[in-house]
């Protein structure tokens, strides 16, 4: 028994051990590409049908990103509350948290083991206003039908989706630590020099395409950017330039220039 256990523990240290822990990480990826691959077609006609995004990139571009959502998809437990379930529903969800990360190193956001979909506005804690979503320390929430108005453009310049994973993408970089990506951290920095007047300003009443909720605080203003840089970019650059540049510097890339080369392959 006790041979046993020191076994273990000598496994658990070779396991910790970088080049090894990489290692096992490229095993893992590459046999997970191959049932990737049988479900390829799927994925594509899901994401395909519902995020601009996506259909703008290029054919390799494509397949990373498909590829980068069947991971984030397999990382995750859902759970549906008071909503029917649906195979597209957790495809979807981590379709759009690779938009997000797409251009960054690290994407599965990996404290996050639960992503709960709810049908639609809920009531959080003590708050009497109903919540479209939140990320807290027990997981990701969502409301799918606020979710899908985002993903479909209903409502100009909101997307829930990419305003939750917003939240989480700084949550396991700042407050857990536990996925952290070296050049967003660092590149933050510099996206708050510019970020911090602006929401400074707006907190004295100042107007801009970001809305009065980018005001609340500067984690929301941090989030609602995200939402207006993906669903908005051309007016957030015109208006916004200097903050528009630091976001396509903080995360590694410009939803302008991908719409642009698809016009011109068009």
């Amino acid at each position: 028994m006790e041979i046993l256990v020191i076994s273990l523990v000598v496994i658990a240290i070779i396991l910790l051990h970088g080049p090894v822990t990489e290692c096992f990480n490229r095993f893992y990826v590459k046999r997970q590409h191959k049932s990737f691959l049988a479900q390829e077609p799927f994925y594509h006609s899901i994401v395909s049908q519902h995020l601009k995004f996506y259909n703008r990139l290029t054919l390799e571009e494509q397949r990373k990103f498909l590829f980068r959502t069947f991971l984030f998809r397999k990382a995750k437990r859902f759970h549906y509350i008071e909503v029917q379930e649906s195979s597209e529903m957790p495809i979807l969800i981590s379709a759009v948290s690779v938009q997000l990360t797409f251009g960054l190193d690290k994407f599965l956001l990996n404290y996050f083991r639960d992503i709960y979909v709810l049908k639609d506005d809920y009531h959080y804690g003590f708050y009497s206003r109903p919540f479209q979503g939140h990320v807290d320390h027990s997981g990701i929430y969502l409301s799918w039908d606020n979710f899908m108005k985002g993903v479909s453009g209903e409502m100009p310049n909101c997307n829930v989706g990419l305003h939750e994973m917003g939240h989480a993408l700084t949550y396991v970089n700042f407050i857990t630590q536990t996925e952290e990506d070296k050049h967003f951290k660092k590149e933050f920095k510099n996206f708050s020099k510019v970020a911090r007047p602006i929401f400074e300003g707006m907190q004295r009443g100042e107007k801009n395409i970001l809305g009065d909720y980018a005001g609340t605080n500067y984690h929301e203003f941090w989030a609602v950017s995200v939402e207006v840089f993906f669903e908005n970019p051309l007016r957030m650059r015109e208006e916004l330039p200097a903050l528009f540049t630091a976001m396509s510097k903080l995360l590694k890339q410009d939803p302008l220039v991908i719409l642009n080369m698809n016009k011109i392959a068009a």
